[in-house]
């Protein structure tokens, strides 16, 4: 796991594809949680444990310094807290919408409009527990979403069309970037859950990355750290610039 920036407040991680931030009580697949744990087991009381239960069997799940999620899928750029001091500012700093969060996408089809703002609050699909939903007949309590994009690039390969993204949720609701994409009918690459019957092209992983995040620390500076764009996305990328 790659350290981008440690100070004694907080450490900024690369956060490869594949890697769930922490665990769920039932796999026993290495976690960002575990990561951290192993090289800072004095930070393992910092955050918020979950507690969940399992049959009979209540069960603690560390969540050591946790500020922030990325989904398991998504690659980029996230905080840990190494003090619970800095985990409740940097959490109010999230919740506020006090952090400018900069993703980057490989999505389906190409734009008229080359930037743009959705405004859609999320619900659950009426169809499929396991995802969000922005479109009519979504259920549940619905979360004011706002996520801002523009089109970097755009290109074709073997007949279908894709656009590269730069994409500025202003919210934080679970899959946002994912689902405002399928509300656009323009659903991120080798998305399982929102992308429908498509096949996986150009990655062979969701290309979604966290690239960049700023905001104002404790020590009242400016911070911005980035994740650069990882070699998969960069190498499909680079086939068709």
């Amino acid at each position: 796991m790659e350290i981008i920036f440690e100070n004694n407040d907080f450490l900024v991680i690369n956060k490869p594809s594949g890697l769930m931030v922490h665990g769920d009580g039932r796999s026993a697949e290495k976690t960002v949680a575990d990561f951290v744990l192993e090289k800072y087991p004095e930070i393992k009381e910092v955050g918020e444990p979950m507690k969940i239960r399992i049959g009979n069997e209540e069960k603690v799940i560390y969540r050591p310094g946790i500020v922030h999620r990325l989904d398991k899928d998504t690659s980029g750029v996230m905080i840990i807290a190494k003090t619970q001091e800095s985990f409740e500012y940097l959490k109010d700093k999230f919740k506020n919408r006090k952090v400018r969060k900069i993703y980057n996408a490989i999505v389906w089809g190409h734009f008229k409009e080359k930037e743009g703002v959705v405004d859609q609050s999320i619900g659950r699909s009426p169809s499929d527990f396991r995802r969000k939903s922005a479109m009519i007949g979504k259920r549940g309590e619905l979360r004011e979403a706002v996520t801002e994009y523009k089109v970097l690039n755009e290109f074709e390969e073997k007949g279908e069309k894709f656009s590269f993204l730069e994409v500025y949720p202003k919210t934080g609701r679970t899959h946002q970037i994912r689902v405002h994409a399928q509300y656009l009918q323009r659903p991120i690459v080798c998305d399982p859950l929102y992308a429908g019957k498509k096949s996986c092209a150009l990655v062979g992983r969701l290309a979604l990355h966290a690239r960049k995040l700023e905001f104002i620390g404790l020590d009242g500076k400016d911070h911005s750290f980035e994740a650069p764009l990882p070699m998969d996305i960069s190498k499909a990328l680079d086939k068709n610039t």
